[in-house]
């Protein structure tokens, strides 16, 4: 599966302990990060990672382009609520094509680990059989 890692400043840290610790379902995937974030798990976790422009210069954009274009499957964005974000339209704009194209987005850390539980379980499988049949898209 095709996997986005993003997090506002103050949540950086908390992906990055996140994806340690479920460093090995995260090896079996393909990997995007926005800017600093996918600079940063890349240096302190060793996965490899297609690096994105941070989220304030374009990167949550190109992600939605990804989604867009069926070319993402996951999205973990740890968001920061109590910090207003200079780009939150950006985000709002993520989530909503997140919703539009079914794609499921985990905005936490306990939400995030119910969903990559369920990765390592064969539980979103459903995605590509739904493609596969020509069914997902409405």
């Amino acid at each position: 599966m095709n996997i986005a890692l993003i997090a506002h400043d103050e949540k950086k840290q908390h992906l990055i302990n996140f994806v340690t610790a479920y460093e090995p379902i995260f090896k079996e995937h393909t990997l995007f990060a926005t800017g600093t974030t996918g600079k940063r798990i890349t240096e302190e976790v060793g996965l490899s990672i297609e690096r994105l422009q941070s989220g304030p210069l374009g990167g949550d954009q190109q992600i939605g382009a990804k989604i867009a274009t069926d070319d993402l499957d996951l999205i973990i964005f740890f968001r920061d609520p109590l910090t207003a974000q200079p780009h939150e339209p950006d985000v709002t704009a993520l989530l909503r094509l997140c919703d539009v194209y079914r794609i499921p987005v985990a905005t936490n850390a306990a939400t995030a680990e119910i969903i990559v539980r369920g990765l390592a379980n064969g539980w979103l499988d459903w995605r590509s059989i739904q493609d596969s049949v020509g069914a997902y898209h409405e």
